[in-house]
């Protein structure tokens, strides 16, 4: 049935592809120069104001542009570095061979983003807070890892876990497994599917293809659906007509890090260009061994690999039909190696591999796309659980290699060989999970100026497929899981200044049902800055794991059915997690040098996620007797009977909390080469805790470790660039806030006597249940320095030291105090073929 329904949706989406190619057509022409050097300009934005009609300049600073609105319109060329240009064409507007010159500037709020309403605009006129990490500020790390800069953005939560892994999380509820942020690629979801946690070191996307990076705060559910709850990040890649040439870059470093990446793009002719992007990159972990407590003892994790190496690529194919169409079609591989932080300890991940075809129609009224994501591993392990059931086998007496054989999948409970049973424990984690999705949006202004409407439609087939490992799939039979969702926004300028923008979507799931979620912005759009009243809402939704795990031979199962006691009580299945949120913004200049970007916001959360709890009361004779209508003896042979299980370990939704804070960026633009750059973002949280609708783990009190907020009350950053002629650098100060962090097993909390976690008071550096406790997180300031020079046009080279003094930074659970890094990377530009 949900197959039938995937063909209907692309037979749909191809009819209505080719019902709106053809449109009645006025031709633009023109070319865009520097006011300085007089040379043509590549990558110019160039668009109608107030639509989504528009094109980019080709390598020449040329541009052509169909527009199917009636005069007056005005005309917007912006391009980040530049200062952004309107031009009003009227009936005496001559519309051939236009000359458009453009003076450089350093202010960000010149830039166009898409992400905020699925449509070109200018950054302080979106209706939502958002930052940009550019190109150059991508070409100008002298690192890998572009997760770095992200560091340097107002009001998001970074964390380093490593070399390696870098993490985000937006206004509260953190944790060591965290699906609320969206993450996306060219539009491209770049989440895993069974788990719904971001591709992360996992993904296939090369540091010199990216064009920028779009970070939005707060909630963007009502235009980009499900998991959108807390922010998005949306990382958009390069055109191969506007960048063209080859780039090689060499860059290595402490812990033996070493990476090499390769990317060229040409355009062929008129009508057809490409891109090729590679990289390989290798490394080793801090030296640290996360202890593994099997009765208060404590072992080394079992086989511990801390070396990590990932081989990534995307190559992509543009077909222009028409002056200002597209079509794209891209491929996209990984494969990788290395730790990853769990509720329960760390994974090794062990050759995981990411592959993805993805088609894109551009219009500028119709945009459509269609892609098919594959996931695949054999050998990933937990590696706590591997730990235990190993020793498990080396208590009783076993040789090493049979500890080792079976560790992967059992434990042993008895004294000796002969005495005792096998425990059906699986450490192992397969995947073989694929998902198919599909889009398609029209917009239109309908001739009215100043109003722009967008409508849309997505479809999503999760294949999830664990082999039988994690999941309630049948030993790989799989489970499909559709969802449908339409969408809307409505843009109308109000005059004097004022712009409302409603927005509304409808999902509908094949396990958490319907979910309507809507969204309103008030904008006063000044000459200086705007400033903006939102209200949006936002839902976290549970992901396949949640709905149908099954885990340490079901001893802990997905509620995408719900369960039925022996006394006849309901454990209902899982719903979503919902937030509101109020917010009031402003982003503008306040003198010609200093700008600002604020904003306050009050959030509602609801129907949060519990921890695994179990749901049977044996003391008093309570089993769990049935999941959906299947009984507990099918799934959990040998420790269900008729009568039902004694221990089901599973979630529920439960409380709700009211988040607020402040987040605020200060950028100061000394000249065009030196700029300073202030960030400060505050968070708050009231909780009743007399309320026992919060007691997430059912214990009869509410405490810290039901909702645990992680998240630091302080963060602020202090950053000194520059950037003219050859020579740029930066110093960049980090100051996070020290604070409780729990996650599962995981805690990193300040003494607390009154508080327990796995049978143990929390006490700081000391062992609390299954995890040692260092201590709260954050609590440092930390400072990074780079410095790089261009020697020509072609090579460049760039230093970086992050952690300059090598303080004590630990960031993470489950992960080492980060020590000092540094990095030094050669690259080398040639031009485009002739």
């Amino acid at each position: 049935m949900i197959r039938n329904y995937t063909i209907k949706f692309f037979t749909l989406m191809l009819l209505m592809s080719w019902a709106f190619i053809a449109q009645a057509q006025t031709a633009i022409n023109g070319k865009v120069t520097d006011d300085e050097t007089g040379e043509g300009l590549a990558g110019v934005s160039v668009y109608v104001k107030g639509t989504t009609q528009g094109t980019v300049t080709d390598a020449n600073g040329s541009f052509a542009l169909n527009v199917t609105l009636k005069k007056p319109f005005t005309l917007t060329f912006s391009m980040i570095g530049f200062a952004t240009k309107d031009m009003l064409v009227d009936e005496k507007t001559n519309l051939s061979n236009l000359t458009i010159k453009m003076g450089q500037t350093a202010v960000t709020l010149e830039s166009v983003v898409v992400s905020a309403s699925r449509r070109a605009e200018k950054i302080t006129e979106a209706p939502a807070t958002i930052s940009i990490i550019n190109s150059k500020n991508i070409a100008e790390l002298p690192s890998f890892n572009v997760g770095e800069l992200i560091a340097r953005q107002k009001g998001v939560d970074y964390v380093r876990s490593g070399v390696l892994g870098t993490g985000v999380n937006v206004r509260g509820f953190n944790s060591a497994f965290n699906p609320k942020n969206l993450q996306m690629n060219d539009g491209r979801l770049s989440t895993l599917i069974a788990t719904g946690l971001p591709f992360g070191p996992l993904g296939t996307v090369v540091k010199e293809d990216i064009e920028r990076i779009e970070v939005i705060l707060g909630p963007s559910a009502a235009l980009y659906g499900p998991n959108a709850h807390n922010g998005l990040v949306n990382t958009i890649t390069k055109d191969p007509r506007t960048s063209q040439g080859t780039t090689f870059a060499l860059g290595a470093g402490n812990q033996s890090v070493f990476s090499g990446r390769l990317r060229h793009a040409t355009k062929i002719n008129d009508k057809f260009a490409f891109k090729i992007s590679g990289e390989y990159t290798q490394g080793e972990e801090f030296d640290y061994v996360d202890s593994v407590y099997i009765g208060g003892t404590a072992f080394d994790e079992y086989l511990l690999d801390r070396k990590f190496d990932a081989l990534r690529g995307e190559a992509a194919l543009y077909y222009s039909p028409t002056d200002n169409s597209d079509i794209i079609f891209s491929y996209g591989y990984s494969n990788s190696n290395n730790l990853a932080q769990t509720n329960a300890g760390r994974n090794q991940i062990k050759d995981w591999s990411v592959q993805y075809f993805h088609l894109r129609y551009t219009s500028p009224r119709l945009f459509a796309q269609a892609y098919y994501t594959m996931s695949k591993t054999d050998e990933t392990y937990a590696i706590n659980q591997r730990t235990q059931n190993y020793q498990s086998f080396i208590l009783a007496g076993f040789s090493e290699d049979e500890a080792r054989r079976r560790s992967l999948t059992e434990a042993w409970a008895g004294v000796s060989p002969t005495v005792g049973v096998a425990l059906n424990r699986g450490a192992l984690f397969r995947d073989d999970s694929k998902r198919i999705n599909g889009e398609i949006q029209y917009n239109n202004d309908f001739g009215v100026s100043g109003m722009n409407v967008i409508v849309g439609a997505q479809y999503q087939l999760d294949m999830a497929n664990s082999l039988g490992t994690y999941l309630l799939d049948n030993n790989g039979e799989g489970i499909d899981v559709g969802q449908i969702g339409v969408y809307a926004q409505f843009e109308k300028s109000l005059g004097n200044g004022f712009k409302t923008v409603l927005a509304a979507r409808a999902d509908n799931h094949d396990l958490y049902g319907f979910n309507f979620v809507p969204k309103a912005a008030l904008l006063k759009i000044g000459k200086k800055g705007t400033w903006r009243l939102t209200y949006g809402q936002g839902i976290a939704a549970p992901t396949i794991l949640n709905l149908e795990g099954d885990i340490f031979g079901g001893l802990l199962l997905g509620n995408g059915q719900g369960f039925t006691l022996s006394n006849g009580t309901k454990i209902e299945k899982l719903k979503v997690e919902t937030i509101q949120t109020i917010e009031l913004g402003y982003k503008g200049k306040l003198t010609d040098k200093l700008y600002l970007d604020a904003n306050v916001y009050y959030n509602i959360s609801r129907d949060f996620l519990s921890p695994a709890i179990n749901i049977a009361d044996p003391a008093n004779g309570v089993l769990v007797t049935q999941r959906g209508d299947q009984p507990l003896s099918q799934l959990q042979p040998g420790i269900a009977t008729d009568a039902g299980s004694p221990i089901v370990l599973t979630y529920v939704n439960f409380g709700n909390v009211t988040t607020f804070g402040f987040d605020a960026g200060i950028n100061y633009y000394i000249n065009k080469a030196f700029n300073v750059a202030v960030n400060y973002s505050y968070f708050g949280f009231q909780l009743d805790e007399n309320d026992l609708k919060n007691d997430g783990n059912k214990n009869g009190v509410v405490e810290a470790t039901d909702l645990p907020i992680n998240t630091p009350e302080h963060k602020l950053s202090l950053g000194l660039n520059y950037s003219s002629g050859k020579l740029f650098g930066s110093i960049f100060t980090r100051y996070v806030h020290a604070y409780n962090f729990f996650s599962g097993i995981n805690v990193a909390s300040k003494t607390n006597n009154d508080l327990t976690v796995g049978g143990d008071p929390v006490v700081e550096n000391a062992r609390v249940g299954r995890t040692w406790n260092y201590g709260p997180l954050g609590g440092f300031v930390n400072i990074d320095l780079s410095l790089g020079y261009h020697i020509n046009k072609m090579f460049t080279i760039s230093g970086q030291v992050t952690n300059l003094f090598d303080s004590e930074v630990r960031e993470f659970v489950a992960s080492p105090s980060i020590g000092r890094l540094f990095s030094i990377e050669l690259k080398v530009n040639l031009p485009a073929f002739k």
